[in-house]
């Protein structure tokens, strides 16, 4: 499994972001200026093909923060 720090890394390409964002493990995705569903759904794909797992809008419903969803791949 990936650290946090490449997760990240990976987590910002899905999201394609439009501007240089900082991002942290304690970034909570409702303050991120692009968190919409187009993002969304960029990271539910990255959890299929990077990490071969698959998870749901309810999922990332129930995330808060960068963090929460790193720990979806335990």
């Amino acid at each position: 499994m990936d650290n946090i720090e490449t997760f990240i890394e990976k987590f910002i390409a899905a999201v394609d972001f439009q501007e240089t964002v900082e991002i942290q493990p304690d970034t909570k995705l409702a303050d991120l200026p692009e968190w919409d569903s187009l993002a969304a759904l960029g990271v539910i794909v990255m959890f299929d093909m990077e990490y071969g797992k698959t998870i749901t809008g309810e999922h990332l419903k129930q995330a808060s923060t960068v963090q929460d969803l790193y720990q979806l791949l335990a």
